[in-house]
């Protein structure tokens, strides 16, 4: 049997949650905490990282930062996860839904200027596949539009932008906010876990204290107050030491991990590609400003009705793939009151999207074998 996913363990995750025991904290905000964020705000070059107990609470974060109200509109992607739109949708926003690009699952940046109205507080572009969409177009309509920027980066960990500049800028470090994850089925992992990432220091003190359940208690613990009270809204967003320490094994082995999952993509990519062409079928395409972080390798099937058929002769040798999203403006808790433009691009990857199984410890080979050769 070859599952969808299966979590990877360097080795190191419970002696470093033996140790966060140990250490005697492990209510969060402590040693490994801290360890994690000064990773990513060295390696990336991040402002300030606040870890979270998923990516939807760092979403959520997002949302109270720029004073999401009701009324307010956010312009993101129908083809996304659910998150995405829930953290705005909490907060009173409408949703203004974009459609996928014909060349890939991600929002079609060209769509999205038609979109903007006075009620339009902030943009949400999803780096599908951990391939980034274009962050100039979408920067400048922030600027001229004065928007925000939030990118819902769940799948792009140690994923790049290369601007119109020339200059190559991680995932995560252009938008004002972005939100990671480090969930099971994530390149680097936690089991649940996430990461929200501020870009601009007018947003900084604040998150932390949104962090903190709407506390200066962080402030009161650097002994920056001398005392700390309820100050601000907020939630319990941080995650324990336990998390964190589990993920501190990971980040050390950050480089072999994206490797090992890279060298699996480009495997698939090369094996396959004759194949898919005299099938009909779709393999990624990574634009010219975008690069590929192995977290996922998909097909854009001709049909459901093909889709379906690959997937049952993947099953019957014991192989589990999955189709993706379906597109959040046909959902069923969304698509009464949806009354926005079509979206066709988006519909098509609903229904043709096939995922097939990503994780460290893989035979491509296999798959690609089945998925060929077999009848």
């Amino acid at each position: 049997m070859i599952p969808f996913n299966k979590p990877y363990f360097t080795g190191k995750e419970t002696q470093y949650i033996e140790d966060a025991v140990t250490k005697g904290k492990i209510s969060g905000n402590g040693y490994y905490t801290q360890l994690c964020h000064t990773f990513f705000e060295n390696k990336y070059g991040f402002y300030k990282c606040l870890l979270t107990t998923s990516c939807t609470d760092a979403l959520e974060m997002a949302a109270l930062l720029i004073n999401i109200k009701e009324g307010d509109e956010v312009i993101m992607p129908s083809y996304t996860f659910v998150s995405t739109a829930n953290a705005f949708v909490l907060r009173g926003a409408t949703i203004v839904f974009a459609d996928s690009s014909k060349g890939h699952p991600g929002i079609d940046e060209d769509s999205i200027e038609a979109l903007i109205t006075p009620k339009t507080k902030a943009i949400v572009p999803v780096h599908y596949a951990g391939v980034a969409c274009d962050m100039d177009k979408i920067m400048d309509l922030a600027d001229q539009y004065n928007l925000f920027v939030i990118e819902d980066a769940a799948q792009a960990i140690d994923s790049f932008y290369t601007g119109r500049d020339g200059i190559k800028k991680p995932l995560g470090s252009i938008g004002h906010l972005a939100a990671f994850s480090f969930h099971e089925t994530k390149n680097i992992i936690s089991g649940e876990g996430g990461m929200l990432v501020i870009n601009d220091s007018q947003f900084a003190e604040r998150a932390e204290i949104i962090w903190e359940k709407g506390t200066n208690r962080s402030a009161f613990f650097r002994g920056d107050v001398d005392k700390y009270g309820w100050v601000d809204v907020g939630s319990s967003f941080l995650p324990s030491e336990i998390i964190a320490a589990f993920l501190w094994a990971q980040l050390e082995n950050l480089e072999e991990i994206q490797q090992v999952r890279i060298s699996h993509w480009n495997k698939y990519k090369s094996e396959m590609q004759n194949w898919a062409t005299e099938n009909e079928i779709q393999l990624p395409v990574i634009p010219t400003y975008a690069m590929n972080n192995g977290h996922m390798f998909y097909m854009v099937c001709k049909n459901q009705e093909q889709r379906a058929i690959l997937i049952e002769k993947l099953k019957r040798k014991g192989i589990l793939a999955v189709f993706h999203y379906i597109s959040l403006h046909s959902s069923p808790y969304f698509k009464e009151s949806y009354n926005g433009n079509s979206l066709p691009e988006s519909d098509k990857y609903s229904d043709c999207v096939l995922r097939l199984p990503m994780f460290y410890e893989l035979d491509v080979i296999n798959i690609v074998n089945t998925l060929i050769y077999e009848d």
